[in-house]
């Protein structure tokens, strides 16, 4: 016991230490999830945060042991009867937004998860047989809990996730995760029930149904594509998803030297896929631009953070 608690205080310590360092070394250097799991160096995943605005970030160190409940939304209480209440099992790095959600993180077991915006989303009336979780705390409860994916999947039966307002926006989120091992999953609840797409082939997210983003591709074979081979160029989800998805193949050709450099690779791709500052929204006139990104390396428990308005990359 006492080892294990010297072990945690030091992964602790040491992540608290890199955040600081990183924040007052340098100036800091957009919603898409790749994931990198078929190099031979790490395990990989990137995510971008497309939002309107600033989502206002900020990188925590989250220690084990803390009792936590899914009622509250920074203020306001969200669920009234039966909210999810637990104690966080595992460490982990995380970004807090209004100082009330966690949009994404990894823990210290190798876990990583994503909020993702999805449109369709429905978690449909609420069920009191089940744990209420307000949405803005679905990825803490993941990495406070889960270890691997599976055990991420096993979660799901006990908690109903529950919409909240956010910066004057009903916030309706899927959750990517993905684990040391390579293993993904993508959870969507649509009409109120819970579709899992589970397996290491499911590398990108955006803010389409799944389904709907993967008969996307159809049109395109990208195992001997060249730079002449036309794509879409566009910020919208679904020409994030088609770009994503081809330059996520072309990393899976990719031989990097050292974490580093495949760190650095997957961190292109996520700029690639970026909303540029300035970047059209749906309608006239209004503007939707990448926040931050983040790179998890779930093998060797490094995360990096980068600010879209920064010049420079966090490492924790």
């Amino acid at each position: 016991m006492i080892a294990r608690s010297r072990q945690r205080r030091g992964w602790l310590v040491a992540l608290a230490i890199a955040v600081i360092v990183g924040s007052t070394a340098s100036v800091a250097a957009a919603c898409t999830r790749i994931l990198w799991n078929d190099n031979s160096v790490a395990v990989l995943a990137s995510r971008s945060m497309d939002w309107w605005g600033s989502s206002q970030p900020k990188l925590h160190v989250v220690p084990r042991g803390v009792r936590k409940s899914g009622a509250m939304f920074g203020t306001q209480t969200v669920v009234s009867g039966n909210p999810a209440r637990w104690t966080s099992r595992y460490g982990s790095v995380v970004v807090g937004n209004y100082d009330a959600a966690v949009s994404d993180g990894m823990n210290e077991k190798g876990l990583a998860a994503h909020g993702l915006w999805l449109y369709a989303q429905d978690y449909g009336p609420r069920d009191m047989s089940r744990q209420g979780l307000q949405v803005g705390m679905y990825v803490q409860y993941v990495l406070d809990n889960a270890a691997t994916v599976d055990q991420a999947i096993a979660l799901l039966p006990r908690i109903q996730p529950v919409q909240v307002v956010m910066d004057g926006h009903t916030i309706r989120l899927s959750l990517s995760v993905e684990d040391r091992s390579g293993d993904s999953a993508v959870i969507e609840y649509l009409n109120g029930v819970p579709v899992i797409h589970h397996g290491r082939q499911y590398r990108v997210t955006t803010n389409t149904v799944l389904d709907d983003a993967l008969a996307l591709l159809a049109p395109y074979d990208f195992s001997n594509a060249t730079r002449n081979l036309t794509i879409p160029g566009n910020t919208n989800s679904r020409d994030r998803f088609v770009r994503a998805s081809f330059y996520s193949a072309f990393l899976s050709k990719v031989t990097p030297r050292s974490r580093l450099e495949a760190q650095a690779a997957l961190m292109s791709v996520a700029r690639n896929v970026s909303d540029p500052i300035g970047a059209p929204g749906d309608e006239v006139g209004e503007t939707d631009e990448t926040d931050f990104r983040t790179v998890a390396d779930l093998t060797h428990g490094v995360y990096l953070f980068e600010l879209s308005r920064g010049l420079a990359t966090l490492r924790t």
